[in-house]
């Protein structure tokens, strides 16, 4: 873990940002849009991926599935095992950039490898694609249990983004420069 958390701070300036910034805009604003808008053609309803479901409502996303058809399914599945495992990587090295250059070598970090808390948001994005591939390769069978696993997991990769969006807010506020009369 040190020696990521390090090669992050090292490898962390503007440049880098913005790179990462155009990478992660043009995965919704292009690849994801139209991939949920090809899945909603093929299921000819509007159902829209299973990722961006809120909720824990493992019933709703084995209706989704259903729903789909067999067309849409397949598609989805082969963007769960493309896109969505490059998309994940993007924004995790972007808020993982976003994290060093605002933690780097500051007393306010709040934990040691900070910088590598937006990785979490990636594992459980894996795995939450990778319980929802199990169920769309598997469809007609439907299993209650990987459908119930596939909410946890995307619960849990919710509840990271929120906190790591939370870490940068912070980071943001404590690297603001307070006038000295306001200091305390």
């Amino acid at each position: 873990m040190k020696t990521l958390s390090t090669f992050f701070y090292q490898f962390s300036n503007w440049k880098t940002l913005v790179l990462l910034l155009v990478l992660y805009i043009v995965f919704p604003a292009y690849f994801l849009k139209n991939a949920e808008i090809r899945m909603n053609h093929l299921s000819g309803k509007t159902l829209g991926p299973i990722d961006l479901t809120i909720g824990f409502t493992p019933s709703r996303t084995l209706q989704m599935v259903e729903e789909y058809g067999d067309a849409a399914r397949a598609f989805y599945a082969t963007i769960e095992m493309t896109t969505d495992v490059v998309y994940p990587i993007v924004y995790s090295c972007l808020f993982a950039v976003i994290l060093s250059l605002l933690y780097y070598r500051k007393s306010y970090a709040p934990f040691a490898y900070v910088n590598l808390f937006p990785f979490i948001s990636l594992v459980f994005d894996y795995l939450e694609n990778i319980t929802i591939v199990t169920m769309l390769k598997s469809y007609p069978e439907q299993s209650m249990t990987v459908a119930s696993f596939c909410e946890i997991f995307k619960m849990i990769k919710w509840f990271s983004v929120v906190v790591t969006v939370l870490l940068i807010i912070y980071g943001l506020l404590k690297s603001l420069k307070m006038p000295k009369d306001l200091k305390a």
